[in-house]
């Protein structure tokens, strides 16, 4: 069907009751074997990313700290995770799924990780669950490798991709998009080359016109030969962190623009999870499996 990067690493051991549902990369790896929408063979499990490439955005500084579990408490704080080693190599992973994802992408049309989104996370710091940029550090090395000239990244997530748009914010050949809630995190946020921050409350037919009548814009103005989407669910009116009023329906619709958009002008797309905080996990992972039903219907 589609290449998909996934590893068991990517459920994580967290402290009880901690707020961020990992359970989900087990659960809708699960889910979407048990409905028959991806085959296992599908699947490719990702090694560690090099640390040379992950230097190439992030400051060798940083990477080191992370890597030695050196990094100073307010920062590791900052992240949200407890720092160790198996989280780090979760982290290189992530990002070896989405540079390979990539890469595949080149080939099949379409990518995933089942993990990755961590768009928080800046060149020299990592934030809200965020330690290394997995799409950032895939976009640099495409461009490094002469695998593409200009790539769009289109951040659907609720919150700003502020790492991402920082990364990239003096690089012609990277162009960050990202449609986000107005008043939601990061309180302070950079600037991508388009925002659209949206009131509390967005429903699905003000969210849906808006990213149907951009990205086509975008894609006729901007020329990629590449995107980047990162599909968040946390844009469900159900969201814990999230504060739109979007319907699962609504999300499905949303990447079906997205995927119909790249798919229609032969643009290789890798996609990212994101995002997703309902209370009810059964949720999240139905909206996620959704992006994947929906690329499935698209690319068959």
């Amino acid at each position: 069907m589609f290449p998909i990067a996934y590893h068991p690493i990517f459920r994580h051991p967290l402290p009880e009751a901690h707020r961020f549902p990992m359970l989900k990369y087990e659960l809708l790896h699960q889910q979407l074997l048990y409905e028959g929408t991806v085959s296992e063979t599908d699947f490719f499990s990702p090694e560690s990313a090099s640390l040379d490439t992950v230097c190439n955005v992030h400051q060798k500084e940083y990477v080191d700290q992370l890597v030695n579990l050196t990094l100073e408490a307010r920062a590791a704080r900052k992240i949200g995770f407890p720092l160790s080693a198996a989280l780090v190599e979760r982290e290189l992973r992530i990002a070896q799924g989405t540079i390979t994802g990539a890469e595949k992408a080149l080939e099949t049309g379409i990518a995933f990780n089942s993990a990755g989104g961590t768009h928080h996370a800046y060149s020299d710091h990592g934030e809200a669950f965020c330690l290394l940029n997995d799409q950032a550090i895939a976009a640099q090395h495409l461009l490094d490798q002469q695998l593409a000239r200009k790539i769009l990244i289109v951040d659907l997530d609720v919150h700003q991709g502020n790492g991402t748009a920082a990364i990239f914010r003096e690089n012609p050949a990277v162009f960050t998009f990202s449609v986000h809630g107005k008043t939601n995190y990061p309180f302070k946020k950079e600037t991508s080359d388009l925002d659209i921050a949206l009131p509390d409350g967005t429903t699905d037919t003000e969210y849906l016109t808006i990213v149907s009548r951009v990205l086509p814009q975008l894609i006729t103005a901007e020329k990629p030969d590449f995107i980047f989407y990162l599909s968040g669910v946390d844009i469900l009116e159900s969201d814990k962190l999230g504060k739109l009023g979007c319907t699962i329906e609504g999300c499905r619709k949303r990447d079906e623009i997205v995927f119909s958009h790249c798919k229609a002008a032969g643009i290789p797309v890798q996609c990212s999870m994101g995002g997703g905080y309902s209370p009810d996990i059964k949720t999240i992972i139905e909206a996620h499996a959704n992006t994947y039903r929906t690329a499935s219907h698209i690319y068959s």
